[in-house]
């Protein structure tokens, strides 16, 4: 099963030539490059669902933080921080 993930932007880098907007997102004690051409008004800080390293859209900071209440609860972060920690 695949599942998309939340994770809160770090950082934005905007390719004006071809159009590409990445960054980096953390998820939990992870951060990944992520492809955010998908969600171009996130900031950083907010929080994007992930699938596949495609930010697909934003949700909100609560909904993340009971998506990875849910995954926690499911034996499913293992070693993760929850998405408030690490700001």
């Amino acid at each position: 099963m695949c599942l998309a993930v939340p994770g809160r932007v770090l950082e934005i880098t905007r390719d004006p030539a071809l159009g590409i907007v990445t960054g980096k997102a953390r998820f939990g004690g992870i951060v990944r490059e992520v492809n955010l051409t998908y969600t171009p008004d996130v900031k950083v800080g907010e929080f994007v669902v992930v699938h596949v390293g495609f930010a697909l859209s934003t949700i909100a900071e609560q909904e993340a933080r009971e998506v990875f209440r849910l995954l926690e609860e499911m034996g499913e972060l293992k070693d993760l921080d929850t998405p408030e920690e690490g700001r």
